[in-house]
């Protein structure tokens, strides 16, 4: 099991401390992570050549968060992703989410104006892992319902990083919470991700607009550049003249995950067997999502999810970025695997649903795993 150390990472803007927990294994692998978002701050291991290289773009203290504006290594929620108009029935009983996003701010987007990721969580050193809560207030976001969200962070001496979520509610309400990391595989600070390769355990995605909202469309991937179905550099068709790659300025897209499940990742000497991190690719429900690889470094990322969507997104957006240990993170300069329910759901019927009633429980998990290509 990870050994787990504890630091502070500065003060908010109200004077609230945050703090930042290192989750250390055997092989010298290293998980950062704050309380102010329950982000992810890093994710260091040792590649070709026995150097550390740090995986996971990230900012240098809590203020530098409560200023980003790319959700870096956030916890996103109450819902990930987005909704058209921000309006949502729950229950038989019409609400307006906090619209923060589109051309006329027209639209919801990672909870609102202050999400998940924006808040401040508690935090608690187990034996299983590093356990993070946060409870939302009734009305937050626009969301009705008191709800308690945990998730739990992993690591094993397998390098598989395991996020675990729960969440309850005192009301019908929704919750789709998801991981907003940007990945580097050749090191947070090397640089465009392009001739990195990309694998996604799909054979179709959610068309979506100009919005990045999804209309109900689940299309083939066949026969376009939205085809990653095997190892392909992830700048090989990104500036293809396709339309949904044009409207998003590149790869910003969900995938529909195949519903194979990943028991065959599960075999002695292998992955899933650290108590400290108890992962069950058996029994667990979950399936791969996506493999990617940089030769570089000769690191390779896989991961599973219970998901049944992922959004493949290649940091269009970022520009000029002033990261931690002096990086400047620019555009397409990393990736992110966010695993979610399909975005804009409560606007379409036959899209899996992130409803959860009154004194259920929502779960859900996703395993990131670092290891070598050779």
């Amino acid at each position: 099991m990870a050994k787990i150390t504890k630091e502070s990472f500065g003060r908010l803007r109200d004077g609230r401390e945050a703090s930042l927990y290192t989750l250390r294994n055997t092989k010298g692998t290293e998980a950062k992570v704050t309380t102010f978002g329950a982000r992810l701050v890093g994710w260091s291991a040792f590649a070709r050549g026995g150097r550390r290289v740090d995986v996971v773009l990230g900012l240098e203290s809590a203020a530098a968060y409560e200023a980003d504006t790319a959700s870096f290594g956030g916890l996103v929620g109450r819902v990930a992703n987005r909704i058209a108009g921000g309006r949502v029935t729950i229950a038989g009983k019409d609400y307006q989410l906090e619209c923060n996003t589109g051309s006329k701010k027209q639209n919801h987007i990672h909870g609102g104006f202050f999400g998940f990721h924006r808040r401040l969580w508690d935090a608690e050193a187990t034996d299983t892992g590093l356990l993070l809560t946060y409870r939302s207030r009734d009305g937050e976001g626009g969301y009705p319902g008191n709800l308690t969200a945990r998730v739990r962070y992993a690591l094993s001496n397998d390098n598989e990083l395991c996020l675990t979520y729960a969440a309850e509610s005192d009301a019908d309400t929704l919750c789709n919470l998801t991981n907003h990391a940007y990945f580097n595989l050749a090191g947070h600070d090397s640089g465009s991700v392009l001739a990195q390769k990309i694998q996604l355990f799909s054979d179709a995605y959610t068309w979506a607009d100009a919005e990045s909202l999804p209309d109900g469309r689940i299309l083939s991937v066949a026969g376009t550049p939205m085809d990653l179905r095997t190892l392909t550099p992830i700048g090989a068709h990104i500036d293809d003249d396709f339309d949904e790659l044009r409207m998003a300025g590149g790869y910003d897209h969900n995938w529909v995950i195949r519903d194979e499940p990943a028991a065959v990742e599960q075999r002695p000497g292998m992955f899933g067997y650290d108590p400290g991190c108890p992962i069950d690719y058996a029994a667990g429900g979950l399936k791969k999502a996506a493999y990617a690889e940089a030769e570089e470094t000769g690191l390779s990322l896989t991961c599973y999810t219970t998901q049944p969507g992922v959004q493949f997104y290649t940091a269009n957006a970022l520009k000029g970025v002033h990261g931690k240990d002096g990086a400047v993170y620019e555009r397409r300069g990393a990736f992110c695997l966010e695993t979610q329910f399909y975005p804009n759901a409560p606007a379409n019927p036959s899209f899996p649903q992130p409803y959860l009633k009154q004194g259920d429980t929502w779960k859900a998990q996703t395993v990131y795993v670092l290891a070598p290509t050779d």
